[in-house]
């Protein structure tokens, strides 16, 4: 017996763009890495109550893992499941390696990018739409995004694991508003120093 799904949106977000959509409860959102090593950077709030909004200490702790792989619950501030990874055909994704912004890229690549658009950027500029600011700015997560970790505990942003139609599904256990910033970082290796668009579907079972 199949199960049948309804399409309730699908999107393309353009290289460099933010995004923010609410999933309802039981929905799914599905990424998809079109171009291959696209960092999607992403942030979760509880669509009723953005003081509830996504941990990534919460989120590392109860699963024991650095990285998010299928099966991983993402957590709240609250301790709540906001969204669990239902499949993923990229092998893990980051939450511990943040978002860019203006300041980090003046203090790691020099003066001369700080008047390049940025993650947090994107966040603050959809974030607005919805009654958020600057202090509703939490640790992201980094669908696609290879971050490993040394054995002397030092972080690297090296070249992606992605490939062009990779994707992420994630099933929200409660209403969700979704922000996306598709990251516009070219100091980096993290979009392959090419920013390209990612899909985004959201399906009802």
């Amino acid at each position: 017996m199949t199960t049948s799904t309804t399409i309730i949106l699908d999107e393309v977000i353009p290289a460099r763009a933010p995004w923010s959509h609410v999933v309802a409860r039981g929905q799914t959102l599905r990424i998809i890495d079109l171009g291959g090593n696209q960092a999607v950077d992403c942030l979760l709030y509880n669509a009723h109550d953005p003081t509830e909004r996504y941990s990534a200490h919460d989120t590392v702790v109860a699963q024991g893992n650095i990285f998010l792989v299928a099966g991983t619950q993402l957590m709240s501030n609250e301790g709540a499941p906001m969204m669990t990874i239902t499949a993923t055909t990229c092998a893990y994704h980051d939450t511990i390696g943040g978002a860019c912004s203006r300041e980090s890229n003046t203090l790691r690549y020099g003066h001369h990018t700080g008047h390049q658009h940025a993650c947090v950027d994107n966040f603050l500029d959809e974030g607005m739409r919805h009654g958020l600011t600057k202090r509703d700015l939490v640790s992201n997560i980094n669908w696609f995004m290879n971050v490993p970790v040394g054995d002397d505990g030092t972080l690297g942003i090296v070249d992606g694991i992605s490939a062009p139609g990779l994707s992420v599904d994630v099933r929200a256990e409660m209403d969700v508003l979704v922000l996306i910033s598709n990251c516009p970082q070219i100091n980096n290796p993290c979009n392959g120093f090419n920013p390209t668009p990612v899909r985004v579907v959201i399906e009802a079972t």
